[in-house]
């Protein structure tokens, strides 16, 4: 038995929609949680290792570490999956930091061939990519499956060789996570009005021939604000100019990432760590929101190797994009040159010098 108060290692959750995100929330402390929260999370195929015949064996996590965290919104098991939310942690060497960027969801790529899906491969935006890759004979689709060539996708457009790690975040579970803790403050950076969600959280009525919706707007006022569960989700998946994010995707994915910082700091506060009931209720509520796959490693294990990880030393990145025409003509989001300089310096171990000297990276949290 560990000695002194239980210590409790991460929650990192995309997001995100989020997404996003790794929920990794775990004590190091009371063998009986540890074992409920390792119950509860799901575990899944995420890389196609085990269809593979591959048998990977637990070993000590050493870094740097890549670890792809995608958020999705499930309708119904009949319907394809899209990855809403798209998100990488990397973490050094030292393990004791991380730099957390997304990719635009509407990103124009080259989706590899996927033969197990029947997948010949084309052009399309990258959150497709889960839809493609989840399409099974005969049956519903199946997430875990369309992962695995969303993250040979994700490897293709970043470099990166190998993911050490996967989670998917189930949006609906998200929820239930910020409700377990209580809400979660954080600080709106402008006015916005929700798309879809009315003041008291009821969805608004589409338009008679669709065309958008009808009824009162949910509002997320600037400032210090408390979300609820249904508010947070609401908020960072706003992303048009008319509800007031000017930046649209770009916006979105920056205030998915706040979020994660505001829901990190608060699942340490003492608020939730020396309350057993709230505690308990968060491990449950995050083990239940998420499909894990540590390549041989559980979830417990990646958050006691994370765990002198904190929110302050976790450095939300902003990768340079543009539209890919207006209006009408919009096909989607590219990204600029100086992303591919940053991938190599990710793939070269070189990331701290290089967002010293590249300082417009760092995405703003507050």
């Amino acid at each position: 038995m560990w000695r002194g108060v239980p210590r409790w290692a991460r929650v990192c959750t995309i997001f995100g929609v989020v997404l996003m995100v790794l929920s990794g929330s775990v004590l190091v402390g009371y063998h009986a949680l540890v074992a409920r929260y390792e119950g509860a999370v799901g575990k899944g195929d995420l890389f196609g290792d085990q269809a593979a015949g591959a048998t990977e064996k637990k070993s000590n996590i050493k870094g740097p570490l890549n670890i792809l965290l995608v958020g999705i919104d499930p309708r119904n098991p009949e319907t394809r999956p899209l990855s809403d939310s798209i998100m990488v942690l990397h973490v050094p060497a030292g393990l004791d930091r991380a730099y957390l960027f997304s990719l635009p969801r509407d990103l124009r790529v080259d989706i590899p061939a996927f033969p197990k899906a029947d997948y010949p491969g084309g052009t399309d935006r990258l959150n497709a990519a889960m839809s493609h890759g989840s399409v099974v004979s005969g049956r519903n689709p199946e997430p875990a499956q369309g992962f695995e060539l969303l993250a040979n996708t994700v490897q293709q457009v970043t470099g990166i060789k190998r993911f050490d790690a996967g989670a998917i975040i189930n949006f609906t579970g998200f929820r239930k996570i910020v409700d377990a803790m209580g809400g979660v403050d954080m600080y709106i950076e402008r006015d916005v009005k929700s798309e879809h969600r009315q003041p008291d959280g009821s969805m608004r009525q589409l338009k008679p021939g669709g065309g958008g919706y009808l009824g009162p707007q949910a509002e997320y006022k600037k400032g210090n604000a408390h979300l609820k569960g249904w508010q947070a989700l609401d908020y960072v998946r706003q992303r048009y100019p008319k509800n007031g994010v000017p930046d649209a995707d770009y916006g979105r994915q920056r205030h998915q990432q706040q979020f994660i910082k505001a829901m990190v700091s608060q699942a340490f506060s003492a608020d939730v760590v020396t309350n057993p009931v709230k505690l308990d209720k968060v491990l449950r509520a995050a083990g239940e929101s998420l499909i894990f796959n540590g390549r041989g490693n559980s979830v417990v294990d990646f958050a006691l190797a994370l765990k002198n990880i904190r929110a302050d030393s976790i450095q939300m990145i902003k990768l340079p994009g543009a539209n890919i025409g207006t209006g009408s003509a919009y096909k989607g989001e590219r990204l600029l040159p100086a992303a591919d300089d940053f991938f190599a310096a990710l793939g070269n171990e070189q990331i701290d010098a290089f967002m010293l000297e590249h300082p417009e990276f760092k995405q703003k949290t507050s």
